[in-house]
């Protein structure tokens, strides 16, 4: 009975890890998409390579400021509703212990076991560490590994950095002639890259998530250029 509740919190883990690496490469795409359709529009509109690189770095550090404070919000809420649901469990088992236990064995029932062993192994749980018991069998928290909202900002920062600093260098360092054409190629061989990376971690299909993750880069890509042509045409 303990190991079939002890392989649900590897599952569990597993689980966080596979998303935070998702995550991460979807920061990552953001970066890419989002700094490359910057810095094409803005060579549609100028060869300068100052305005280029200028272009490129804002871009690449307002992005990756508003995805960490982004992640650092979102989690925070997160985190403090773990908190508050840990703290309402708590209170309940210091309440009302019996219906607690009742509730532990209907979850346990639920999930393969017959009644008697079910509250067998409810009553072991609960003697061994009632809150923990609840918290990964009743609302899937592990007490110990609460999601921590500096790591989940940190890691998007680095990722949005990292993906858009391929676009930004493609950009400025080659010369003239060659910036958009290496841009471009550097640009979608990325996204061939997170579309293959994010469909294995989902378990999906890898051709469909490229094919959309590349068509999506392109016209971006493709319209940035065309409005930032038109602007330095305009001589705005």
């Amino acid at each position: 009975m303990t190991e079939s509740v002890h392989s649900e919190a590897h599952g569990g883990g597993l689980g966080a890890r596979l998303n935070w690496l998702r995550a991460a490469v979807l920061g990552a795409n953001d970066g890419i998409v989002s700094t490359a359709g910057l810095v094409v529009g803005v060579a549609g509109a100028t060869h300068e390579r100052a305005a280029l690189l200028t272009a490129g770095l804002a871009g690449l550090l307002a992005g990756s400021m508003s995805m960490a404070a982004g992640e650092y919000v979102s989690v925070s809420t997160q985190r403090d509703s773990e908190k508050a649901a840990l703290a309402q469990e708590k209170r309940e088992l210091r309440e009302r212990p019996e219906a607690e236990l009742e509730e532990l064995t209907e979850l346990l029932e639920q999930r393969g076991l017959s009644r008697n062993v079910a509250r067998e192994a409810a009553v072991q749980l609960t003697e061994r560490d009632a809150l923990r018991a609840h918290a990964r069998v009743e609302l899937g928290i592990d007490p110990d590994q609460l999601t921590n909202p500096w790591h989940a900002a940190w890691a998007s920062f680095v990722a949005f950095t990292v993906g858009a600093l391929l676009p930004l260098l493609a950009v400025v360092l080659p010369p003239e002639a060659w910036r958009l054409g290496v841009t471009v190629v550097s640009v979608l061989a990325a996204l061939v890259l997170t579309g293959w990376s994010s469909a294995r971690l989902g378990a999906a299909e890898p051709s469909r998530a490229v094919l959309r993750n590349v068509a999506g880069g392109a016209l971006a890509m493709g319209i940035t250029y065309a409005a930032g042509t038109l602007l330095g045409a305009a001589g705005v």
